[in-house]
């Protein structure tokens, strides 16, 4: 395999954005320009100016936990509401409220990092299989309101109710998903 020169931003771009999880689209709104200029950038169709540059190793270079993510984590842990915080992109579990975690027979630190996807019920996939038509992943769409159905897991049940999805993003730009049962 060929190593990235040093002197090919667009692939150290590329590289930078997908290591964060982020998609073109978002990228482009946090610099203010198009998804095509991103995809120019990373092709090196379009040279980056020497403010784009450092404007993007600002944002990319973050570390992934800031004090603000830290501190929502908290927030999210301590809530008295059946609530938890997943990665829009990958479901992966990044916290739970107490009350979230006596639902289930699995610890938390053991499902931290899990694809929570994994213990969905129909509704909830289904809920999911819509997002992108309705404009979740490009910002259009902040919060959602779904029902949720049951699941057949044992381990990290679902009970047929409500639920608040929000869409929110850490302070890397990752965008993530905070689900508030309802019911």
């Amino acid at each position: 395999m060929p190593e990235v020169a040093m002197n090919d931003p667009g692939s150290v771009l590329r590289r930078l954005r997908v290591l964060r999880g982020m998609k073109q689209n978002h990228l482009a709104e946090l610099m203010g320009v198009t998804q095509a200029t991103i995809s120019r950038w990373e092709r090196g169709v379009l040279p980056l100016s020497q403010a784009q540059r450092q404007a993007l190793l600002r944002l990319l270079a973050r570390p992934l936990l800031s004090s603000q993510d830290a501190y929502l984590k908290r927030l999210v842990e301590s809530s008295s509401l059946k609530v938890h915080l997943i990665c829009d992109r990958t479901h992966a579990l990044l916290a739970a409220s107490a009350s979230r975690q006596s639902e289930w027979r699995i610890h938390m630190t053991d499902l931290l990092g899990t694809p929570m996807i994994t213990y969905a019920s129909e509704e909830i996939l289904a809920a999911e299989a819509r997002l992108s038509d309705r404009g979740w992943h490009d910002g259009e769409l902040s919060s959602l309101i779904v029902s949720t159905g049951q699941n057949a897991h044992v381990d990290v049940p679902i009970r047929p109710s409500s639920a608040l999805w929000e869409r929110l993003l850490l302070s890397n730009g990752t965008a993530a998903r905070l689900v508030t049962t309802l019911t």
